[in-house]
């Protein structure tokens, strides 16, 4: 399979991580610093593709610094136990809530398989397992050494998941915000929550957002997907999203209505705010965002905060 690699400016590449086939649907950055770091190496799918580009951007095995990952769900850290395999130097940081599940990934894969069936193995692969001794557990906050005074912070931003961390880049200002602000979709510039099951908190991811404000970002890096330069507004529409869709799936609780029913009148309500739903629009695209950020999966998440917090 060829590679995508976008220049980004500053020593970054945007890789694509092609996942389960798909183009632009995940991306992973390299920083091709003195010490270079890979940040969101995908699937385990994905993992001889992110190879190929490193190799192609003149990364060899004994190269790589670090990998880090804003999170441990699979279609950021999938890969993860092959990369270090094929990287046998590299650090592995991950925040300390999700570092033993990249050591011992056996509960994680289970609760996955639960939820995708065989579909995990298409979309995801096998997580494979890290040696311990290689896994650097960071906190509320950390850093990455890049080399020649350059570093990478990562700041706790649960919300999306109790184990997320944003990470900026003390030299170009650039923060990768992986699934905490939300779906970005270039093609149309849709911008979408991501609010699955089981940690979604509206309360804190809200926080989040308001402390990636604080830092003053120059762009913002998505997962999901590429570059973003219009920082402010994308934080508050990313935090004006939430609100929104929180507030349908609180109605569609309030009127005692079912999973699916509930699904069907979120996405009625919330449709005409993203481009990629309407008409017209490339089934292909439609059908990938979905994938990536459903309905379903939205609503599920937040009716199980609403519950928990009832």
């Amino acid at each position: 399979m060829d590679t995508t690699i976008t220049p980004l400016g500053g020593d970054v590449y945007e890789i694509d991580t092609r996942m389960a086939g798909y183009s632009g649907i995940t991306a992973g950055y390299l920083i091709l610093s003195d010490r270079p770091c890979l940040v969101e190496p995908g699937t385990a799918g994905s993992a001889p593709v992110v190879r190929r580009a490193l190799e192609d951007l003149g990364v060899g095995a004994k190269d790589l610094a670090t990998v880090v990952v804003t999170h441990i769900h699979l279609d950021h850290a999938g890969g993860v136990g092959d990369i270090a395999g094929m990287y046998p130097d590299a650090e592995v940081v991950v925040h300390e809530k999700g570092a033993r599940h990249l050591a011992s990934p056996e509960r994680l894969m289970r609760s996955a398989r639960m939820v995708y069936g065989d579909r995990l193995d298409t979309l995801f692969g096998e997580l494979k397992p890290t040696d311990a001794a290689r896994i650097r557990a960071v906190d509320d906050t950390g850093a990455i050494d890049l080399g020649g005074g350059r570093r990478l912070e990562s700041y706790h931003s649960p919300g999306h998941a109790k184990h997320h961390v944003g990470l900026l880049d003390s030299r170009t200002g650039d923060l990768y915000v992986g699934d905490a602000a939300g779906v970005y979709v270039p093609e149309t510039k849709d911008l979408r929550p991501a609010t699955p099951p089981p940690d979604f908190d509206l309360d804190s991811a809200l926080d989040s957002l308001r402390r990636f404000r604080e830092l003053g970002p120059q762009r913002l890096l998505f997962a999901h997907y590429g570059p973003v330069t219009e920082v402010e507004e994308t934080l508050e529409r990313s935090a004006e999203e939430l609100r929104v869709w929180v507030d349908a799936v609180r109605d569609a609780r309030d009127e005692g209505l079912d999973l699916d029913h509930a699904v069907a009148m979120v996405r009625d309500r919330t449709r005409d705010r993203y481009v990629v739903l309407q008409e017209g629009t490339d089934p292909e695209l439609t059908e990938k965002y979905e994938l990536l950020s459903s309905a379903a999966s939205n609503v599920a998440g937040i009716m199980h905060a609403l519950d928990r917090h009832a």
